[in-house]
């Protein structure tokens, strides 16, 4: 691991800020497509980096991921249903199996075999409130199924009691850098003034290896959750005091988290879509941890608590991201309409993440 001591100032090339515009994604991860809530036995369309799929829950419950083609006549499979676990296309009838051979043709003929058509099977797994989905580097229909070797990052905070969540969907006309590239950047607390968490960031120093690159700031929160009460000052600004708390961002490939002194932690799921389209999930956990009294409570209050409590930091959070797409979005078609002009950069971090993007891509070729 190499840390880092921030200098005066950062350099970041011409040719990497460009090329790092136009990156794909790194396919051997695991990324987030979609909370498990949305997902039932109607089919999801959705798109991770250009590859349309098509999740669904067979009679057990189990989440399925399937190309969302059917081969047939190559219209979508999500504008199908779900029959006897298999997913029917909604123009012929054709069936899918979970492993996308095709299973039934309704109007085949005693004399007639099932096509051996088959579509590409995602490894899916359903954890923490979430659906990841592994894209996998591999020619469809080509190379078998291989099942990945890492696990999801996940979210230990999901089912903890002691966590408040909140949830908040980020869609944004823009690159995944640049959203990565805001959230590490913490000197840009400028912009959201009354929804401001933290200020006066100062970068003490970066820490970073193939897989991550952690950033770490002193900061003054807003917040401290000490108090049954303080909890109040996630809706009335007026009861926020400034008060030192260390404030630390990483870039874990490919996923963003976040923490604020003891009290909040926030991740960024990533679902990049195309060179100007992502899509991600922003989580806000609000800890309870310094309420010692609350713990010597019952299991199932203090699981009510949690999910009477759960989107308790909605306003904040969703205001929050208002203003930060608009800015990415602003930065996004900048670079379209110049991409020779180029940036000039303060913060050391933003060189780090930028290097990781392409690091990451480059070792999935």
């Amino acid at each position: 691991m190499q840390q880092i001591i921030p200098g005066n100032h950062a350099s970041i090339s011409p040719n990497l800020q460009t090329s790092v515009r136009k990156l794909a994604i790194n396919p051997n991860q695991w990324y987030v497509v979609a909370r498990s809530k949305e997902v039932t036995n109607q089919p999801l369309a959705v798109t991770i980096w250009k590859q349309a799929i098509a999740l669904y829950r067979d009679s057990t419950g189990k989440v399925h991921a399937l190309e969302d083609r059917c081969p047939h006549r190559q219209v979508k499979l999500s504008h199908g249903q779900v029959i006897k676990n298999e997913l029917e296309c909604a123009y012929h009838g054709w069936r899918f199996n979970s492993e996308g051979e095709c299973a039934a043709v309704p109007y085949l003929a005693d004399n007639q075999k099932l096509p051996t058509c088959q579509i590409r099977r995602y490894p899916v797994k359903e954890q923490d409130g979430f659906i990841w989905l592994f894209p996998g580097n591999k020619e469809p229909n080509i190379e078998p199924n291989i099942e990945p070797n890492i696990e999801p990052m996940g979210l230990p905070e999901w089912d903890n009691l002691n966590y408040i969540a909140t949830v908040s969907v980020i869609q944004t006309q823009a690159h995944y850098s640049y959203l990565i590239e805001n959230l590490m950047d913490m000197y840009h607390g400028h912009l959201h003034q009354d929804l401001q968490a933290w200020a006066e960031a100062s970068l003490q120093n970066i820490d970073e290896d193939e897989n991550k690159v952690h950033a770490h700031y002193t900061a003054q929160s807003y917040y401290k959750i000490d108090k049954i009460w303080s909890i109040s000052q996630l809706f009335f600004p007026a009861l926020r005091r400034l008060h030192p708390e260390p404030l630390d961002v990483s870039y874990v490939y490919p996923h963003w988290v976040s923490t604020l002194g003891n009290d909040f932690k926030i991740y960024c799921l990533l679902c990049p879509v195309n060179e100007t389209e992502t899509k991600a999930y922003l989580i806000h956990f609000t800890s309870l941890n310094a309420f010692w009294r609350l713990h010597k409570l019952p299991v199932w209050f203090r699981r009510f608590i949690k999910d009477s409590l759960f989107g308790a930091a909605q306003k904040l959070l969703d205001g929050l991201v208002v203003q930060d797409v608009k800015m990415i979005e602003e930065e996004q078609q900048a670079f379209l309409q110049n991409p020779e002009i180029r940036n000039y950069e303060l913060n050391r971090a933003l060189v780090s993440v930028q290097k990781l993007m392409k690091s990451q891509v480059e070792k999935s070729i």
